[in-house]
């Protein structure tokens, strides 16, 4: 197993969340964001979650959701975190939290070092911070796309939580990225994909081994 933190995102069958848990992974991603090919609804999270270690994190990931959503994910039981990938602002990371009593990322967009700045108003409203690549203006999606930033970016600075590394991953460049900036977590999705939404088995099976050898 490796000494990193690995997060799979965007799980949808029980095959691949199986194939996440025996490969080693800390953390299960199950997307709430209709828009996106990897949409769950809450009942189907609790039924992909329910044969889950509980040594497992299990974070759903909302998009600008209403407390009404989000109160159908946290009542599963299934969740133990909830991870904000739209323009939520700091008060309303805090207010989710305050209201769900769980953990909460906030996904930071980066393009510029001023994105990663500006992570810094997130300090004491999130328990994490997920460093993730600007989606194009107009994208359909804010996440998920394949899309990665200057890893270089990070370097320097000093952020104020908890934080992680999603955006353009691959078996390819893991070991890379994990050198260049430092990060106590890799957050993977498309990376792991054969198609948009359709993970694969053998894909995750070698993306954390690849992550255990870096």
């Amino acid at each position: 197993m490796s000494r990193l933190a690995i997060k799979i995102c965007g799980l949808s069958t029980p095959e691949t969340v199986g194939a996440a848990v025996r490969a080693g992974a800390t953390h299960l991603g199950f997307v709430h964001f209709p828009q996106s090919p990897r949409h769950v609804e809450a009942d189907q999270m609790r039924a992909l979650a329910a044969p889950v270690p509980t040594y497992v994190e299990r974070v759903a990931v909302v998009v600008d959701a209403d407390d009404a959503d989000l109160a159908r994910i946290a009542e599963t039981g299934a969740i133990s975190a909830l991870q904000l990938h739209g323009k939520e602002s700091p008060e309303r990371a805090a207010a989710v939290r305050a209201r769900f009593g769980l953990p909460v990322w906030k996904a930071i967009s980066v393009k510029t070092r001023s994105d990663v700045e500006g992570a810094a108003a997130y300090a004491g409203a999130v328990d994490r911070l997920l460093f993730d690549a600007k989606t194009p203006d107009g994208a359909a999606l804010p996440g998920g796309m394949g899309l990665r930033f200057d890893w270089a970016l990070l370097r320097g600075g000093a952020i104020p939580a908890p934080w992680g590394l999603s955006g353009g991953l691959s078996i390819a460049n893991v070991c890379d990225a994990i050198r260049e900036t430092g990060t106590p977590l890799i957050d993977i999705s498309s990376g792991v994909e054969d198609a948009p939404g359709i993970k694969s088995v053998d894909k995750i099976m070698a993306f954390c081994k690849a992550v255990s050898a870096c």
